[in-house]
């Protein structure tokens, strides 16, 4: 079986996804928001089943892309780059299979990690997620972030 058939709900996040970061510090004040398009690409072979590039626009003008691509194992995916060294896995205490959770710590910086819970709307074209990060056992950021599909079709979208 491949990584669709074995991570369905992680299959139903291919595409393209808009959305907005918010980002909150540990008081719950309001310290950053941006814009993003996330491309989520699924591939049939390769090291890197799961490959997602996202892409962040601030209102003043400032963009960055991030490149985040996986490998598939033992029922998640994981990263291990530049960046961020963790996993992804589908949460199958959800009997409405809507849940996946992450995991990941900055790369050279095992005192600040991630916990990420995603939510995917039964419709499958919105969803929201909510980053907790946590630096030396106490909470230093949240993140809230919503978004809507904009394609299943993430080649079409690429290729431009």
């Amino acid at each position: 079986m491949g990584i669709r058939e074995d991570m369905p709900l992680l299959a139903r996040h291919e595409g393209v996804w808009d959305g907005t970061y918010r980002y909150y510090n540990a008081a719950g004040e309001k310290i950053d928001e941006h814009k993003s398009r996330l491309f989520c690409r699924l591939h049939d072979r390769g090291p890197h089943l799961y490959h997602q590039t996202n892409h962040y626009t601030w209102a003043d003008g400032r963009t960055e892309v991030r490149d985040f691509p996986a490998e598939y194992r033992d029922g998640r995916i994981w990263w291990d780059n530049e960046l961020i060294v963790g996993w992804a896995a589908e949460v199958g205490l959800d009997a409405n299979n809507r849940t996946m959770m992450l995991y990941w710590q900055r790369t050279g910086d095992p005192s600040l990690y991630l916990y990420e819970m995603i939510q995917l709307a039964d419709g499958g074209d919105t969803r929201c997620r909510t980053w907790h990060w946590i630096r030396n056992g106490l909470l230093e950021t949240r993140t809230a972030i919503e978004e809507r599909r904009v394609t299943t079709d993430w080649r079409s979208l690429e290729a431009a």
